[in-house]
């Protein structure tokens, strides 16, 4: 592949920014309907779009009067940023990166990957500086200003990489101990204010207090969830969860 540019930085979650051999072109989407458009495309990764289901990403059950017209205009527009050896096809439209091209949502998805990994193979700095990277892309939500089926699908796919990345960073830092012990204190309540029912996430919290010193809370910690899966599903915590608890208490 021979591109004009060889380098991309792209941000989807929280600020929206481009950029292209260093240099920012942010400023070139001028709306939101810009901002979508290279958004999907993006997250297509490279597979041809025909331009009615562009239409249905952009506008979905409201799309305007002449929704072929209002799709050449942003295509032909996003064609004039990003130039032709990017965004390529008539009929179907396909975005094809630099091969050096740095997109913060395939980050965290790679990054969260490499942390269970390195969890699961006791590489504590691995799994604690993977599990970091994945937080701080999916700490910001996708394209903010929109809304979208496509655009609700990928947050709640973002939002279970969050989540295993919070479970990779606590379990890293208990491990580690010493100055990293706050920090998976405070990752643990995370896990459990996004997963409430989240078994793995309670038993991290009681770890992490456990190690601070704080037996009773931890033993709290328990009691709540039993509770909580008590009244909501009518079930007792697991077998891995129960054997903590009697732990503490012996």
């Amino acid at each position: 592949m021979s591109d004009v540019s060889q380098a991309a930085r792209v941000q989807l979650c929280g600020t929206f920014a481009v950029e292209l051999d260093g240099r920012s072109i942010t400023r070139s989407f001028r709306g939101r309907q810009d901002r979508m458009l290279f958004t999907y495309l993006v997250l297509r990764g490279s597979q041809a779009v025909p331009r009615d289901a562009l239409v249905d990403a952009l506008w979905g059950e409201a799309p305007p009067g002449s929704p072929g017209a209002a799709v050449n205009v942003l295509v032909s527009r996003l064609r004039g940023t990003l130039g032709p050896e990017l965004l390529r096809g008539r009929t179907e439209i396909s975005l094809v990166l630099p091969q050096r091209a740095e997109v913060d949502v395939e980050i965290a998805l790679a990054a969260v990957h490499t942390a269970e990994s390195a969890v699961c193979t006791a590489d504590w700095p691995k799994a604690w500086f993977a599990a970091l990277t994945a937080q701080f892309v999916t700490g910001r939500e996708l394209l903010p200003e929109a809304q979208a089926p496509w655009l609700e699908t990928w947050r709640r796919r973002l939002d279970d990489v969050r989540v295993r990345a919070l479970e990779s960073y606590a379990t890293a830092c208990l491990e580690l101990g010493g100055a990293e012990l706050p920090a998976a204190e405070r990752a643990a309540r995370q896990l459990v204010d996004l997963a409430p029912l989240r078994e793995t996430a309670h038993l991290l919290l009681m770890r992490a207090l456990v190690s601070a010193g704080n037996t009773a809370e931890a033993l709290v910690t328990y009691e709540r969830l039993r509770s909580t899966l008590r009244d909501e599903l009518g079930v007792d915590p697991g077998p891995g969860l129960q054997e903590a608890y009697l732990a503490l208490l012996g």
